[in-house]
């Protein structure tokens, strides 16, 4: 059986950028957390490992949620809108290809928040009866385009039914 060739369009490059504010993010709460465990090691003369468990966990987040989840997490993001179907991929160690059929998009949505806007990129979100799927981290025109292609789509592939 031969697969199909992956979707070839591919998030912006901005929202890798995003991706690690969002880890940056996660980090200085991490560091929070293990400023408070250390300062309880001190006050509460707790083992002195504490230490050493807090900066590992500090140092292991910077890895992992900063430079390498949001590194593969782009390289894996694809879709590609099509006449009938929509497809998605997506995944950090597990890659998930979705199908969605135009006939059942009921309606198409953007986002954007302060981190999302600063960068100039919103979120695509298309709902269908039993799930809403996200496309992240486009340029604002380009995802103002696909949504209102993907809704004349969906129109016209309702009419067809």
């Amino acid at each position: 059986m031969e697969l199909r060739a992956q979707p070839k369009h591919q998030i912006s490059s901005k929202g890798l950028t995003v991706w690690r504010v969002y880890g940056v993010i996660q980090t200085v709460i991490l560091c929070i957390v293990g400023g408070a465990a250390c300062y309880g090691t001190y006050y509460f003369e707790w083992p002195s490992f504490i230490y050493f468990i807090a900066g590992a966990v500090v140092v292991l987040s910077i890895i992992l949620s900063i430079w390498l989840f949001p590194k593969i997490r782009w390289e894996r993001w694809r879709y590609e809108v099509r006449e009938h179907e929509i497809e998605v991929q997506h995944g950090l160690f597990v890659v998930k290809r979705t199908l969605i059929p135009m006939v059942r998009v009921q309606h198409v949505d953007t986002t954007q928040g302060p981190i999302l806007k600063k960068y100039d990129l919103s979120n695509i979100s298309i709902s269908t009866a039993a799930t809403v799927h996200t496309i992240p981290a486009l340029i604002m025109d380009e995802a103002d385009h696909l949504r209102a292609r993907i809704s004349e789509l969906a129109r016209v592939a309702e009419d067809d039914v």
